[in-house]
C-alpha cells in the first residue's frame, strides 16, 4: 500500500463534515460505486446507515428474494452509491447470498469494496476477506465493532494488518459514528486513486495447479484485456465453476 491514512497532517486533504450529504435512495448519476461487503452480524447495515441516512432496506435483487440495499452520498464533489450486498462467510457461490455477494463484485466492477469485519473476531472474517482480495484490487477494511472489542480488552495491530492485507485498514464503532469520517476520506482516496491498493494475494500454489493458472489467465487476458482477476477466474474455471464458465460464454465481462 503506497500510502496510509491520516486523519491530520499539513498539506492532506481533511475531511470536512461540511463536504458530506447524505443522499438516502438518491443514487442517479454518481461518479463511484461503492460495495460494502462483509460477514452477518459485523454492523454492515449499520456502516451503510451511517453513510447514506437510510434507516431500512427496501427492494430486492432482481430475480432473488434476497433484500437490496442502496443509497446514495456526496463527498468532496463527487457522489456515491453504495451498495449493501447480502451478509456472507464466503464467495463460493454455494447459496443465493454468495452467488449475488460474488457476482456483483466480480461483474458489477465496483469502484471501492469496503470489507466490514467485526474487530472482536477478526479470525473468523479473514477467510471472506481473503476472497475478495483475489478479485478486485480496490478495496479497503473496515474494522468495525471496535469499541466491543476494546471492552473484551482485544488490540488490534492496525498499521500491520494493513501492510499484511495490502489495503487500507479503518477502525469504526459505526453506532456510535466513529471512524465513519475516516471511512469516508479513505474511499475517496481509494476511488479517485490516490491510495493504490496491493491485495494480497495467494502465493503457495503447487507448480501444477500455478502452470495451469497462468495458461488459463493469460487465454482469459487476450479475450478480456481489461479485465483485473483473471487470476481468480482461472481459478474458478480449474474449480469447474459453472457460473464462471457462462459468465465468460456469454461475454458478460465486458
Amino acid at each position: 500500500m503506497s500510502k496510509k491514512v491520516e486523519t491530520s497532517c499539513d498539506g492532506c486533504v481533511h475531511y470536512n463534515a461540511a463536504d458530506l450529504k447524505k443522499l438516502g435512495v438518491d443514487v442517479t448519476d454518481v461518479d463511484y460505486v461503492v460495495a460494502l461487503a462483509g460477514n452477518p452480524n459485523t454492523g454492515k447495515s449499520t456502516v451503510f446507515n451511517a453513510l447514506t441516512g437510510l434507516r431500512q432496506h427496501t427492494g430486492n435483487w432482481p430475480g432473488k428474494t434476497v433484500t437490496r440495499a442502496e443509497g446514495g452520498y456526496s463527498f468532496a464533489d463527487k457522489k456515491y452509491k453504495l451498495v449493501d450486498l447480502p451478509g456472507t462467510y464466503s464467495l463460493l457461490s454455494t447459496s443465493q447470498d454468495e452467488e449475488i455477494a460474488r457476482n456483483f463484485i466480480l461483474f458489477g466492477k465496483p469502484d471501492v469494496t469496503v470489507i466490514v469485519v467485526d474487530a472482536g473476531r477478526l479470525e473468523r472474517n479473514l477467510n471472506l476477506v481473503l476472497q475478495i482480495l483475489e478479485i478486485t484490487d480496490r478495496a479497503v477494511l473496515c474494522l468495525n465493532l471496535m469499541d466491543e472489542a476494546e471492552r473484551h480488552h482485544i488490540t488490534i495491530d492496525e498499521r500491520s494488518l494493513a501492510r499484511d492485507l495490502g489495503i487500507p485498514v479503518v477502525p469504526t464503532s459505526a453506532r456510535f459514528s466513529k471512524g465513519i469520517p475516516e471511512l469516508i476520506q479513505t474511499i475517496h482516496e481509494v476511488a479517485t486513486g490516490e491510495i493504490k491498493c496491493k491485495p494480497h494475494r495467494i502465493k503457495n500454489v503447487p507448480k501444477h495447479i500455478d502452470k495451469a493458472v497462468k495458461i488459463l489467465s493469460k487465454k482469459i487476458e487476450i479475450q478480456y484485456p481489461e479485465i483485473p482477476n483473471s487470476r481468480w477466474l482461472a481459478f474458478r474455471l480449474l474449480d469447474g465453476d459453472e457460473r464462471v464458465i457462462e459468465a465468460l460464454e456469454t461475454g458478460e465481462f465486458i
